[in-house]
């Protein structure tokens, strides 16, 4: 039943996908935008095929891995089928929040996921640029569900199904969406979320609602024109290799200093931007510059 459902929705995201894009890719001619690249779009596809198999491979460990929690650890079970399908999209919705700022919060996890940012287009194909390494660590955030009562083939589902969802939002061609700014994450919250300006960085990480953020001070609302990418955009931005490993390299090198060990533990552990000699800055040392002008 359950690979039936996956299959199902594998079958009906696959044309919904392909549709979308054709429909940007035509409005991007038709308005002279240029929001795709053909370079930047196979680097998108290169690396979403990395982190599907990657996932692919380690799919039946983690499925036994939170099988193995739910049937000796379960504190609770939700008998009636909506609350549990309803529980579940919040439950795993706010555990993905946490990952994904602990993502843009700690060096070594921002060395995986930074391979999303880091394209200076922003379009549908940007969904699928995937954090390649992340399915290597992302199931142990999910041990809290499996002690809530949901099923481990029921959590790697509602991931998938969010997943789509999350993949949609990459565009520039829908605005605001009104009322719906106050509970969803929107194509305009993800524009800013994608975005270099200083005002922006590691803001509204929610990947359905957008209330995690307004609740826990990670929120902005789309105001200035958005610059996509990073603060610091590669130098080879289609380099297979560089544009997988170039933050870990960068941490080689910042590791590799004559320095204090708790200084090469920050470089490792600390906030991406950070610096023992002050010649980088943090998202919130940036602001903080920027609002003392």
């Amino acid at each position: 039943m359950d690979l039936l459902r996956e299959k199902i929705l594998f079958l009906t995201s696959t044309p919904l996908y392909a549709i979308l894009i054709g429909l940007e890719m035509g409005l991007s001619a038709w308005h002279h935008r240029k929001l795709y690249s053909t370079k930047g779009t196979l680097v998108n596809f290169y690396l979403m095929f990395l982190n599907f198999g990657l996932d692919v491979l380690l799919r039946g460990f983690v499925l036994v891995f939170l099988g193995w929690f739910y049937l000796n650890y379960k504190l609770v079970s939700i008998d009636n089928v909506w609350m549990y399908w309803i529980a579940l999209l919040f439950a795993e919705d706010f555990i993905f929040y946490w990952l994904h700022r602990v993502d843009h919060y700690c060096r070594v996890f921002w060395a995986v996921h930074v391979t999303h940012h880091s394209s200076e287009e922003f379009n549908l194909t940007v969904g699928f640029r995937s954090s390649v390494f992340q399915p290597l660590y992302r199931f142990v955030w999910f041990i809290p569900l499996p002690l809530l009562g949901f099923r481990s083939e029921d959590i790697m589902l509602m991931y998938a199904a969010t997943q789509i969802y999350g993949i949609i939002i990459h565009t520039q061609t829908v605005g605001k969406l009104g009322p719906l700014e106050w509970i969803f994450s929107t194509p305009s919250h993800h524009r800013v979320h994608h975005a270099s300006n200083i005002p922006y960085l590691d803001k509204n990480m929610g990947m359905v609602f957008i209330f995690w953020d307004r609740l826990f001070g990670t929120f902005a609302e789309e105001k200035e024109t958005v610059k996509y990418g990073l603060t610091k955009n590669l130098e080879q931005p289609y380099h297979p290799a560089n544009v997988v490993f170039h933050e870990w390299k960068e941490i080689a090198n910042d590791v590799a200093k004559p320095i204090s060990w708790k200084a090469k533990l920050m470089y490792l552990f600390g906030p991406p931007g950070w610096s023992h000699d002050g010649s980088r800055k943090t998202s919130n040392q940036l602001r903080k510059e920027l609002l003392d002008k």
